[in-house]
């Protein structure tokens, strides 16, 4: 049995009541679940030292949060904690920004809670510390940081990746966070890349760990090419492909035309009406866009011009500062 288990990279959940200390998002978690993706934080003997975020196990019903609203079957939302339910996974409880509860269900694996607890779960903590939360990629340019976002399936991780293979360090993955001070907070160090995507960049997928398995998505470690400051967002792309497209073009958004691109880019919106949280979010969207370079990216839809696209994107920065 364990001889197949490890043949399907699969990890089956183990409950772990001891707890180790990771970073991510300039915050110390505290986890009773291994998290291989964040960097782990030394603890020392008798070390004490409080933590930003706590992860544990226990038993979860939707009953526990109280007065909570429906926003679906599996989410339900009070103004300080989150109720997520993952079918074949299990159930989260994300209350106060602080604290992080997870319900798996029996047989499942480790890296399937992973992938919802460091994305929905995390999303829903950053949001409860009052972060503007966008879906994207944060790639270091310079001094500055530039986020590239769009619809499942734009290419914000390849673009990254892409960006990563040309020298440059990657602040973040699929959940960005932006402070008050609109600087992007680093996240940890990997890129989650489709295979097709890892075979356009000749990434070989070997020895990757599967993100969930049975699914062609890896986890590519960043190593050197993390960066690990907080950096002012200066640019930030809409990655829009269209069947239509033969070229790459870049067209920038000017004055409230780019309030409404920020809020559709948002990570998980439906999170922000049941947390109470719409107004504090429109205020944030409005200070970064009063601060950034915004455009649209339309690309090939088929064919993914890569160079084109990132030779684009480093022409127009150069023009925009």
């Amino acid at each position: 049995m364990h001889r197949i288990l490890k043949l399907l990279d699969v990890t089956m959940f183990t409950k772990n009541t001891a707890a180790r200390r990771y970073g991510a998002y300039d915050l110390v978690v505290q986890s009773e679940l291994e998290l291989p993706e964040l960097p782990e934080l030394p603890m020392g003997p008798g070390d004490v030292a409080p933590s930003d975020v706590q992860i544990t196990f226990g038993s979860l019903s939707r009953e526990q949060l109280l007065g909570g609203e429906f926003v679906s079957r599996s989410l339900w939302i009070s103004p300080h904690s989150l109720w997520l339910r993952i079918p074949e996974v299990g159930q989260f409880l994300v209350s106060h920004g602080r604290e992080i509860c997870i319900d798996p269900v029996p047989g499942v694996d480790e890296d399937s809670i992973r992938l919802f607890l460091l994305g929905s779960a995390f999303g829903a903590v950053l949001f409860q510390r009052g972060l503007l939360v966008m879906h994207g990629n944060a790639i270091q340019i310079g001094e500055q940081c530039m986020i590239c976002v769009g619809p499942s399936g734009a290419g914000k991780s390849t673009t990254a990746a892409g960006f990563m293979q040309r020298g440059y360090s990657v602040l973040a993955d699929d959940v960005v966070p932006i402070d008050a001070d609109c600087r992007a907070l680093p996240g940890f160090p990997r890129i989650k890349l489709w295979q097709d995507a890892a075979q356009q960049l000749a990434v070989g997928t070997d020895d990757l760990r599967r993100i969930r398995p049975n699914f062609d998505k890896y986890n590519l470690p960043l190593e050197r090419a993390f960066s690990l400051y907080k950096l002012p967002v200066r640019w930030i792309y809409i990655l829009d492909p269209r069947e239509e497209a033969t070229t790459v073009t870049v067209t920038p958004i000017h004055g409230m035309n780019r309030f409404l691109p920020l809020q559709e880019n948002t990570y998980r919106l439906e999170y922000l009406q049941g947390m109470a949280l719409e107004a504090e979010h429109l205020k944030l969207c409005g200070v970064l866009a009063g601060r950034i370079h915004l455009a649209r990216i339309t690309r090939p839809k088929t064919g993914f011009q890569l160079d084109a696209l990132m030779d684009a994107m480093l022409q127009d920065m150069q023009q925009n500062p």
